[in-house]
């Protein structure tokens, strides 16, 4: 099964995550089939905090691709955000 989840990445006390697609039986921050944006949850005001490449998340979803729940809020939020950006 193909699931889009995040990889940790950053260093200790300061979290970054990839946003990626990846076969479920592989761990975590390992091997992955395509990075499709990012996640900093401790960016400053001023710099982009998630970022999502969302024609390729319709294409992983529309092949069948499972989201985990946290990429799902995350990307609830990545939409909620977007028109506010646009105006």
């Amino acid at each position: 099964m193909v699931v889009i989840r995040l990889s940790r990445g950053g260093s200790k006390g300061r979290p970054f995550f990839n946003i990626v697609v990846s076969d479920k039986r592989v761990r975590r921050d390992g091997r992955f089939i395509e990075r499709l944006g990012f996640y900093n949850p401790s960016a400053k005001e001023n710099e982009e905090s998630i970022r999502i490449a969302q024609d390729r998340l319709a294409y992983w979803k529309g092949v069948g691709a499972q989201a985990s729940p946290t990429v799902s809020r995350l990307i609830k939020q990545a939409a909620a955000a977007a028109p506010k950006a646009a105006a």
